[in-house]
């Protein structure tokens, strides 16, 4: 064969692994609003930069009709490329192919994008379009997707794993999302373990499929999607502006950028923030967006949990997580899926090596018999567990109420925190003053010749002697009390101070977990 007759050759091969299941197929992808998995990648990634991998891969099925079967690229588009300059490798299934099923080649060349992001310490995008496992391939398909989870494992910790689900994702293709860090959902996309049909057909209620694991329920029930798109064009967006809040590994150091918001910047708003009557609430975005570089805050989980914030902003330039309660909802309290959700974004900034800020203002616990009986205690312990084994900078500022289990879980001095600052408005005890002065003053109110008048003023006598920040300044627990509208000074100067902090643990195989 000719050289010419080589290159033609190359040629056509090429042209057929791109059209994937064919222009019939393509054109369903578009009616139904989604991208094919080329056209993802190009959105996801900078012009020109993408270089494919394994494009002639095919599977070596024969059972059940398989050997007569084509499957162009094995239904999944793997390489690497880079997202504003900085390396990336990823996966994006093709759902024109057998559906995106995953078979044993298909999982193959999923796996070796994943060690080569492990081996050169660059983040994992993968993006899920895919019918499942391929029951064609059986056995060899299903132990594709073990070897797929038993890399997450590997990785997590070492470089970011970026989830993108758009399109069906079910039965085990829902644990590769769920082992990643960061899970991005558009909507019409679906997620979950056992079908409606299957669930129906075991004697459950009808549901739908959109009501079962749709991109709404998945954001805001299920708590297992980190970010929630109105089409796919969104969805690519958000993940590069995550993206770049991120460094590319757990050694690189986390990204700088410059800064044009001075460091010295106050807030006038700050000042009066915190209502007089500390039963009123008040938005504890309005604090973080104010003291935010730019006023920039990048919310994660926005739709869950939504008494605990999590999120990224920027410092002086440098990444910085965020921890806090939102008294806006059940009054900044404790439960369990504000304990996981928090827990589980420390832990990621502490892999990555990034700082994290704790804003505080929650009654502590949130009282409830459910909440006990479905194992609060546990889901509390991770919190505290996840803040007492963190080592990066940790900065908590206590903006008002830190009663009980809230002031420990939410980055207390006793678990680590670096610096500890106090606004005047600060209450921090182990109960309210009312609360407390019923317990600890009982005998007296019920002998009063006058209980309310006594209740109230052993109440203010609580209150002044114990409910304020001087009282934990006076032990050491408080670093600084400050004027509100000074924190973001106080906070940069902070930061800067701790850039080069060094925290041993114990040598251990590994952590226990309260799972």
């Amino acid at each position: 064969m000719s050289r010419e007759a080589k290159l033609k050759q190359l040629a056509e091969k090429r042209q057929e692994i791109f059209l994937g299941g064919g222009e019939k197929k393509i054109e369903e992808q578009h009616q139904d609003g989604k991208m094919t998995a080329r056209e993802r990648i190009m959105a996801l990634l900078d012009e020109g930069s993408f270089v494919e991998l394994d494009q002639f891969v095919t599977h070596r099925g024969t059972d059940l009709g398989m050997d007569q079967v084509k499957a162009p690229g094995e239904g999944v588009v793997t390489g690497y490329g880079t997202m504003d300059g900085r390396l990336v490798y990823l996966y994006s299934q093709d759902h024109t192919v057998i559906g995106g099923s995953l078979g044993e080649m298909h999982a193959r060349k999923i796996c070796k994008v994943m060690d080569m992001a492990l081996k050169t310490g660059a983040p994992l995008i993968g993006i899920t379009d895919s019918g499942g496992v391929r029951l064609q391939e059986g056995i060899d398909a299903l132990n594709g997707y073990g070897k797929i989870y038993k890399r997450h494992a590997l990785i997590s910790g070492v470089v970011p794993q970026i989830a993108v689900v758009l399109g069906p994702c079910a039965g085990g293709a829902v644990y590769s999302p769920a082992l990643a860090d960061f899970v991005f959902m558009a909507d019409k996309a679906q997620m979950f373990i056992t079908g409606p049909q299957l669930i129906q057909t075991a004697g459950g209620a009808s549901i739908s499929g959109e009501e079962l694991g749709g991109a709404a329920t998945q954001s805001s029930t299920a708590g297992n999607v980190h970010f929630y798109a109105q089409d796919e064009a969104e969805c690519m967006g958000q993940i590069r502006r995550l993206m770049s809040f991120l460094p590319a590994n757990n050694l690189e150091g986390i990204p700088v950028f410059e800064c044009n918001d001075p460091a010295e910047r106050m807030d006038a708003v700050l000042a009066d923030i915190v209502p007089e009557d500390d039963s009123q609430p008040f938005d504890m975005h309005d604090i973080i967006v104010a003291l935010a570089d730019n006023h920039d805050f990048f919310e994660i989980q926005a739709d869950f949990a939504k008494n605990m914030l999590i999120g990224f902003i920027r410092l002086n330039g440098m990444t910085v997580g965020v921890v806090a309660n939102q008294p806006m909802v059940l009054d900044g309290a404790l439960d369990m899926d504000a304990a996981d959700k928090a827990a589980r974004f420390v832990r990621f900034c502490d892999s990555m090596g990034i700082p994290l800020l704790t804003l505080v203002d929650s009654i502590g616990n949130l009282p409830s018999a459910e909440q006990e009986h479905k194992g609060a205690i546990r889901h509390g312990a991770k919190l505290l567990y996840a803040y007492a084994e963190s080592t990066v900078p940790k900065i908590t500022l206590i903006v008002r109420k830190a009663y009980g289990y809230a002031y420990l879980a939410m980055g207390s001095q006793a678990l680590g925190a670096d610096v500890a600052i106090a606004w005047p408005s600060a209450e921090i005890a182990v109960m309210s003053a009312p609360a407390a002065a019923g317990i600890v003053y009982r005998e007296e109110i019920e002998a009063s010749a006058e209980p309310q008048a006594t209740q109230d003023e052993k109440i203010a006598e609580y209150q002044e002697q114990f409910v304020n920040p001087y009282f934990a300044a006076s032990r050491g627990l408080i670093d600084m009390i400050i004027e509100p509208e000074q924190t973001r000074f106080y906070l940069i100067k902070s930061l800067d101070s701790l850039i080069c902090k060094k925290e041993s643990r114990p040598g251990k195989k590994h952590d226990n977990l309260p799972l």
